[in-house]
């Protein structure tokens, strides 16, 4: 006998489908390729790096490689499957994240999916194959294990194993803390002012104090040891990280793809004016502080939206439920059933196509997005070193030429540091006269820029350098005595 396919069934696996269909896209991310080249440095040393292998310009300097286990996993992802494997992989680790989001949502599923899909097209700027996206799923993991210890508190003990994990995949494992720490003072909060018994929620508090210590003593159990208990603070002082690097902006809103994100912190202004009932405190906290972080870098909105979707869905279910009424036809009328599996094959069918026109496209769109025919031009000339190359393409260079060739910079700001940084600004825009200098410093011999880099223009009125290679995406120049070689 065929099974039925409720309409609540089919409405989930919609859902999924839809959210994984999303996360199915083109690798664009720069920094996946040294997250590669270092995952296969650890696979074949048998240990983390402590000091940086891939540049000229930092050998040897301390390097704190908080993501060194996604780093491995990526790789041997890649090694088994390819960019298609790693980016199904990925996309499944957003579908769950979401799921998850799902799942927290009160009241109909119906109401519930709108508003994760609202989330999912807010935060879709920001996936993609990248360490963070293990962090998502974790700190979505966190606030359903948070809100489950409302009927059990023994559940807050998942956390400190949860927390081993992620100590070694992502240094955004402070966030996790901070969810606790939000967390136990709403409902502190809750008791002072009146609106709960202490006798109701102190073997709660005391469970999420005891896995608060527990997350904290287990932060050293990592190779970069304590040095990861300062390490997130360090980077988000970085000054130089949040001038030049664009996901740590503050959304701009003229753009079309932070929209949604508008949109939900606008819906939930509304709906926490007019719905009835009001927000939990720990909600509350957990929402301003998610709030902050998402306007204060874009980088933050997926994080953001895993609080604020189920607040939302809370605040806005009354007004859809007094309005919508969702028929459930009986699952067991043969016409109904023959929908809901047409639908279903339909959406199915959808999502292959689309999957499929992904993965034959990710050779051309790593193509259009980075120097592959460069990097060719370079490998077959072998043309001189160092190289002075562009920001976003030092981790596509690391992979593709380390070890014959060493990167001045990649996306790795951190192991570079501000001073660095705003040193390679001043060069890439030509600020100071003393730009040919500083090429003589690093004994530069070739350098890869776009063609429209300040810095391309002012080599090229130097009787010094030649061109030797350029296309629409990049410019290769040389210094003439080996330009002539060339020739």
């Amino acid at each position: 006998m065929r099974p039925s396919l409720s309409i609540d069934q089919l409405f989930l696996v919609i859902l999924l489908v839809g959210v994984f269909t999303m996360a199915m896209r083109p690798v664009t991310d720069p920094d996946l390729w040294w997250h590669l080249k270092t995952g296969e440095f650890i696979a074949a040393n048998h240990h983390v790096p402590r000091t940086d292998p891939f540049s000229f310009t930092r050998a040897g300097q301390p390097w704190v490689n908080h993501e060194w286990l996604s780093d491995w996993l990526i790789f041997k992802l890649y090694q088994y499957s390819g960019l298609a494997g790693l980016d199904a992989v990925f996309g499944a680790v957003l579908t769950l994240a979401l799921f998850v989001v799902f799942l927290r949502a009160c009241g109909s599923p119906f109401v519930a999916g709108l508003f994760t899909v609202w989330g999912a097209i807010a935060s879709a700027p920001s996936w993609g194959v990248r360490p963070q996206m293990l962090s998502l799923l974790l700190a979505s993991t966190f606030l359903w294990i948070l809100e489950r210890t409302e009927r059990n508190p023994k559940a807050a003990w998942w956390m400190p194993a949860l927390m081993l994990l992620w100590v070694n995949l992502h240094a955004g494992y402070v966030l996790g803390m901070a969810l606790i720490v939000l967390f136990a003072m709403g409902l502190a909060l809750e008791v002072a002012c009146g609106r709960r018994l202490w006798a109701e929620i102190s073997g709660q508090i005391r469970a999420l104090g005891i896995a608060l210590i527990a997350c904290c003593a287990i932060v050293p159990l990592n190779p970069n040891g304590l040095k990861l208990y300062w390490y997130p603070f360090a980077t988000v002082r970085s000054h130089a990280m949040q001038a030049y690097i664009a996901e740590w902006f503050s959304p701009n809103f003229h753009e079309a793809k932070f929209l949604p994100f508008l949109l939900i912190v606008l819906a939930i202004v509304v709906f926490m004016a007019s719905a009835p009932r009001r927000m939990r405190t720990p909600q509350l906290l957990l929402l301003m502080a998610t709030t902050w972080m998402a306007l204060h870098a874009s980088r933050h909105i997926p994080i953001f939206v895993l609080v604020a979707v189920p607040v939302l869905c809370g605040l806005a279910e009354p007004t859809f439920a007094s309005r919508v009424v969702f028929r459930r036809k009986s699952g067991h009328n043969v016409v109904n059933q023959a929908m809901n599996y047409a639908v279903l094959c339909a959406l199915l069918v959808f999502a292959t196509v689309r999957t499929r026109a992904v993965i034959q496209s990710l050779s051309e769109v790593e193509a259009q997005n980075f120097p592959a025919e460069a990097v060719r031009f370079v490998q077959e000339q072998h043309l001189a070193g160092p190289i002075l190359n562009h920001y976003n393409w030092g981790g596509y260079l690391i992979w593709k030429l380390y070890p014959r060739y060493r990167v001045f910079i990649d996306g790795r700001a951190d192991v570079y540091g501000d001073k660095f940084m705003d040193q390679f600004a001043e060069l890439y825009y030509v600020k100071k006269s003393d730009w040919g200098a500083r090429l003589n410093d690093y004994g530069i011999q070739t350098v890869m820029m776009p063609p429209d880099a300040p810095l391309v223009g002012a080599l090229e009125l130097s009787k010094s350098w030649s061109r030797v290679y350029a296309d629409s995406q990049v410019v290769i120049l040389t210094r003439d005595q080996q330009a002539s070689s060339l020739r």
